[in-house]
């Protein structure tokens, strides 16, 4: 069963990734795509635009050195044709002239190399916020068994209260706002702890889905259950 929900579309965003160096672009395309992204590699700007002309695209994330020329010349063309598409310009570190460029033609954000994995999807995360009109209020998510109440932050069974904290409520709300799909712990850490696990240890998820699972179980509750994905994370099925 699928959750039910008062929102908008749950299709992945998708992200142009313009990038020629093979290694950094497969490392970036695998990590935006376990963050819950669809990425469309492009290694030049003859790609890029004919990924652009072709698909319905939510944000670039656009390197300024390709080999077939300046990735500034895609921005200003983007630009030019009054295109409000989200744009993260990729420098390198001392190229500070391009970066001010790109801004200055509107890029909405910008990564210097060498970058973290985790900053870009942070990056592109932010600036998809800032580009899309706020959605309507989720004011209810139906999964399975379980009524979430997003503005109390409540969840219920059959309409009686499941007694939670908050952190564990925070959790089963981000996990029913996507049944079935599997989220890393470092993922669940970043979206409902807001840490890492440089900073806590990713053993703290495990403790919380623990307490959550005998709580439901308590509760009488079969589905939804949450699921193990051995040496990944977990994932909310019904």
């Amino acid at each position: 069963m699928d959750a039910e929900r008062e929102t908008v579309s749950t299709d992945r965003p998708v992200v142009v990734l313009v990038e020629d160096e093979p290694d950094l672009a497969a490392m970036s395309r695998d990590y935006l795509t376990r963050d819950g992204f669809r990425v469309l590699p492009a290694a030049d700007v003859r790609a890029a635009l004919r990924l652009l002309g072709a698909e319905e695209v939510d944000l670039v994330v656009l390197d300024l050195g390709l080999p077939d020329g300046n990735g500034l010349d895609l921005l200003r063309e983007l630009r030019g044709k009054d295109n409000p598409l989200p744009v993260i310009v990729v420098t390198g570190r001392g190229e500070e002239a391009d970066r001010v460029v790109g801004l200055e033609l509107g890029a909405d954000d910008y990564v210097v190399k060498p970058y973290s994995q985790r900053e870009l999807a942070a990056r592109v995360r932010a600036v998809l916020r800032r580009a899309r009109p706020a959605p309507a209020p989720v004011t209810a998510i139906r999964v399975g068994g379980l009524e979430i109440d997003t503005n109390a932050r409540e969840v219920r069974r059959a309409g009686t209260p499941i007694a939670l904290t908050p952190r564990e409520y925070g959790l089963i709300e981000f996990l029913a706002a996507a049944p079935g799909q599997t989220f890393s712990r470092e993922q669940l850490l970043d979206h409902v702890w807001g840490s890492s696990s440089r900073w806590q240890a990713a053993t703290t998820v495990d403790e919380h889905v623990y307490r959550i699972r005998r709580k439901l179980v308590a509760a009488g509750v079969t589905e939804p259950r949450i699921t193990t994905v051995r040496g990944f994370g977990y994932r909310l099925d019904s």
